[in-house]
């Protein structure tokens, strides 16, 4: 619902910077193929402007980025570059639409870091938007440090900008140093200039506050990082500037259904997990624990939700611990296709709040294995592990299993980017029939996500989150791997302890993929029936 006005715009344009500025996150290295992945995923969620890079860096990034303008993207596509002519340069071999220009705006950036003057600044500004101009490039320009800078001196600089032809001028909040007062001071003054976007980091916990006085004041584009990845403390989070927009004030960005998705195809190529608190895509931004809560959300999804989980491609999730009541236990058995009387419920209910007073998290596996021993059922094993090996010293890392599906025995190898991905692609293999698979996806990664999929026996699955916690310290620490997979329109979350992470890993998916043929199992064979009413 639409509460107040925060600018007279039906839409803000959103520049995504993750494959420049992002990436300048330490220990975040995009190959040219991660860039086109994530570029594409840009493109799709209706993203209007991609940074793809800076093409002053080298040769190598100077190829991600021709790759990137090569795709045929709607967005916009635009190179980095300082205030040098070789920097258009660049851009212009890589093919681009366009330059962000970056010229210097404080006097710690123009007199300590580049050694110059003002005067110098504004000449070199304007030559530079002319000879980009002149070879049919779009031109922002962007003041570095400018939260900082003399305002007087950047109306100048970025007013000659924009005279000698730049298409927009941008607010660059560099080091993250400005509160929403002096964003909205300084904007104000550059909004009447011309179109003015907005860069802003969030080293003050300010960078989405900023972001909206900003707009407020005049601004009509705004910078961001998927995730919020970026040097230091980050760049403003692309998906939290998009969702707030939409759903407070009613402002167009992306499309919104697509930021879930966009997030873990960043998580994934980046390596930076999703934070679980995180807003749009942590995994419990739609999760309920507390039995008061569940309760309320199942009558009504607006109980405890500001928007509803769709609205960014994400679906609600009950979780089960010392917090768990009645209603939240009995809808996550019947998500499992499990009827329980009266007495079974409450008995359930008991035993998983045991388990999580013992700090265990309780998962599909554990809910199920209790209602199994509560009813009395003995629960027959369709995929079970029987041996595993795997090696990592060579140059290709690799792994055997031997499975026992059903009453047959199977054994094949695997090989993949680490011991964990090789152990999965062997299972994959083995569910198959094949006697050996090849990996190549990211399996050595914390959390993020992949696909395996085994087919020539209809056992087809997909490995939805992988996240990897060290319970005990030192250098023989046991590991606690949780996995999600996922078989159709059926989910299931497993957890693994072992001191060997591939073990743990292997054990993990084979008992998360027992829970779902099972589940498929009992659903065929199932009389119609519902869990019991409280």
């Amino acid at each position: 619902m639409t509460r107040t006005t925060l600018t007279d715009l039906d839409e803000v344009q959103l520049l995504d910077t993750t494959l420049r500025d992002g990436e300048q996150m330490p220990g975040v290295s995009l190959t040219p193929g991660e860039k086109v992945d994530v570029a594409r995923e840009l493109d799709a969620a209706g993203v209007h402007l991609i940074e793809a890079g800076s093409a002053c860096t080298s040769e190598g990034e100077r190829e991600a980025i021709r790759r990137v303008a090569g795709e045929g993207l709607d967005a916009t596509v635009t190179s980095f570059a300082r205030g040098v002519k070789r920097d258009v340069d660049h851009a212009l071999d890589c093919g681009v639409d366009g330059v962000n220009l970056v010229v210097p705006a404080s006097d710690k950036h123009v007199e300590t870091k580049v050694g110059s003057t003002r005067d110098e600044v504004v000449e070199t500004t304007v030559e530079l938007v002319e000879y980009a101009k002149d070879h049919g490039l779009w031109v922002e320009v962007l003041g570095e440090d400018g939260s900082r800078a003399d305002l007087d001196y950047l109306d100048r600089l970025l007013g000659a900008g924009l005279d000698a032809g730049a298409d927009r001028i941008c607010y660059c909040d560099t080091v993250g140093a400005a509160d929403p007062e002096r964003t909205a001071a300084v904007v104000s003054r550059l909004a009447a200039l011309g179109p003015t976007s907005l860069h802003t980091h969030d080293d003050l916990g300010f960078g989405l506050a900023n972001v909206h006085a900003g707009l407020k004041a005049g601004a009509d584009t705004v910078h961001g990082t998927v995730l919020g990845v970026g040097e230091r403390a980050g760049n403003v989070a692309l998906e939290e500037v998009a969702i707030a927009l939409g759903e407070s004030y009613g402002v167009d960005t992306v499309e919104l259904d697509r930021l879930y998705r966009l997030c873990r195809t960043v998580s994934e190529a980046t390596g930076v997990a999703l934070p679980p608190n995180k807003a749009v895509c942590g995994a419990n931004a739609f999760a309920h624990e507390s039995g008061i809560h569940t309760d309320g959300t199942l009558k009504d999804g607006t109980m405890y939700e500001p928007y509803p989980p769709e609205t960014v491609g994400r679906e609600r999730r009950l979780v089960l611990g010392k917090h768990a009541g009645r209603a939240g236990v009995k809808a996550a058995l019947a998500e499992h296709d499990v009827a329980v009387d009266d007495d079974e419920l409450r008995e359930v209910v008991a035993r998983v709040k045991e388990l999580g007073e013992r700090g265990k998290r309780v998962t599909d596996a554990d809910l199920l294995a209790v209602a199994d021993d509560v009813r009395g059922r003995e629960r027959e094993r369709h995929v079970e592990l029987v041996d595993l090996s795997a090696t990592s010293g060579g140059n290709l890392p690799t792994a055997s299993v031997r499975l026992r599906v059903g009453d047959e025995e199977r054994v094949a190898a695997g090989t993949g980017a680490g011991p964990v991905d090789a152990g999965l692609e062997a299972v994959r293999a083995a569910l198959a029939g094949d006697e050996g698979g090849r990996g190549g996806g990211d399996g050595e990664r914390g959390s993020g996500s992949a696909e395996r999929e085994a087919g020539s026996d209809g056992v087809a699955f997909d490995l939805d989150s992988y996240h990897v916690d060290a319970i005990t310290g030192g250098t023989d620490a046991v590991v606690t791997v949780e996995v999600d997979l996922s078989r159709g329109d059926r989910s299931v979350s497993v957890s693994a302890s072992d001191a060997d992470i591939t073990r743990a890993s292997v054990v993990g998916m084979v008992d998360g993929l027992d829970r779902l043929l099972a589940a498929e199992a009992d659903a065929a064979d199932a009389e119609p029936g519902a869990v019991a009413d409280d």
